[in-house]
């Protein structure tokens, strides 16, 4: 009897066992806090273009969790805690980088020890002033937990009052390729130099000029003669000194790919000349013409001053001049400030335009010009 009981027992037992509900899994634990680290490393300063104010700048965003972070949604307010512009969706995308990693990454998902980097311009309204300091709101998903968590981050100072110069070139039909917008070459152009990224190319622009058909050369494409502002004057944009020369850099053949010498740090701007022009602003002319340049390390020049010609050296496709503004005496190793022509007129827009296409030109002052503009300097 104790033998079927202890049976029975057993079978009464595996029977409840089987059927037993599973425990329903915890539900996940809300993260104590965001994860991510951000930095603003160059903070803005408010700069005019076609009317408005822009404030330009980076944020980046390090992962210093064991889970993914996942952006939603980046806010950013001014000093008085009101907001600017907020970024998602393809808007929030399309100003997203992700340095070292395949480019067919989820922009949006930052994996443990990882980075994002936000590419930002505000375009303030006409009744907004230009704000003290600027915070953001970073809305993001953290590894399985299913609600948005929100991270505010620190002040970030404005500064105001950009450097004003005078033009770089004389003359009308200058194309500013690759000129400021927040999608350009040079905008996006971050290089760590000397164990620090910099965009020292943040407004930068190159310079071409159009002929009347819309065209930069006449005849032959490759040949450096051909192309109209070849042998130009570079102009001094403002009282400097000059700082650092290069010179004795071969000029390219015209084209996509070639290049007379391997591009490095040293031969990336050709042959150039770079001016303190004082309060931390240094003036950068890249490309010019070998054996061309006026000037020498140590000297001090005048506004409107020759400073070497026009020319097709270095990182160069065809001829141009390669003007920015930094923060420091180094072509790639400094950051890139804003500026302010006093004066010019805008004649069009875009790489197709032709002179047949002019309207009457648009005066510009204490602005900068900005992507494709076509812009004719005025003394």
């Amino acid at each position: 009897m104790k033998t079927g009981y202890s049976i029975l027992c057993m079978l009464f037992v595996a029977l409840n066992y089987a059927v037993a509900p599973q425990a329903a899994a915890p539900p996940p634990q809300r993260p104590i806090s965001v994860p991510l680290d951000t930095l603003v490393a160059t903070p803005p300063t408010a700069v005019r273009a076609n009317g408005k104010v822009h404030l330009v700048y980076e944020m980046s965003a390090t992962n210093f969790g064991r889970q993914d972070c996942s952006l939603v949604r980046i806010e950013a307010l001014s000093s008085d805690g009101k907001a600017i512009a907020q970024f998602e969706g393809d808007d929030l995308k399309n100003m997203l980088s992700r340095p070292g990693v395949p480019p067919e990454t989820d922009k949006f998902k930052i994996a443990a020890g990882l980075r994002a980097i936000a590419f930002i311009w505000l375009t303030l309204d006409e009744q907004t002033p230009v704000p003290s300091h600027i915070t953001h709101r970073i809305a993001v998903k953290i590894g399985d937990f299913p609600e948005e968590m929100i991270v505010a981050t620190p002040r970030v100072p404005v500064a105001k009052n950009p450097v004003v110069i005078s033009p770089p070139l004389k003359g009308d039909g200058w194309l500013a390729a690759n000129g400021p917008s927040n999608t350009s070459g040079h905008r996006r152009a971050m290089l760590p130099v000397d164990g620090a990224a910099h965009i020292a190319q943040r407004f930068a622009i190159d310079w071409v000029q159009k002929r009347d058909d819309g065209k930069t050369f006449t005849g032959d494409s490759k040949d450096n003669k051909n192309y109209r502002c070849y042998g130009a004057d570079a102009l001094a944009v403002a009282d400097g000194v000059v700082v650092a020369t290069k010179d004795g850099i071969p000029e390219n053949i015209p084209g996509a790919t070639s290049r007379a010498v391997p591009i490095t740090l040293e031969t990336v701007g050709g042959n150039h000349v770079i001016l303190d022009i004082g309060s931390g602003n240094f003036a950068f002319y890249a490309h010019l013409q070998p054996g061309s340049l006026r000037v020498k390390l140590g000297d001090k020049v005048r506004k409107g001053q020759v400073l070497g010609l026009v020319g097709n050296s270095g990182n160069s496709t065809e001829p141009h001049l390669h003007f920015h503004i930094s923060n420091g005496n180094s072509p790639l190793g400094s950051d890139g400030l804003p500026y302010q022509l006093a004066e010019f007129e805008v004649q069009g827009k875009g790489t197709a335009w032709k002179a047949s296409q002019a309207t009457a030109p648009q005066k510009h002052r204490l602005e900068i010009p900005t992507e494709n503009d076509v812009v004719r300097f005025l003394p």
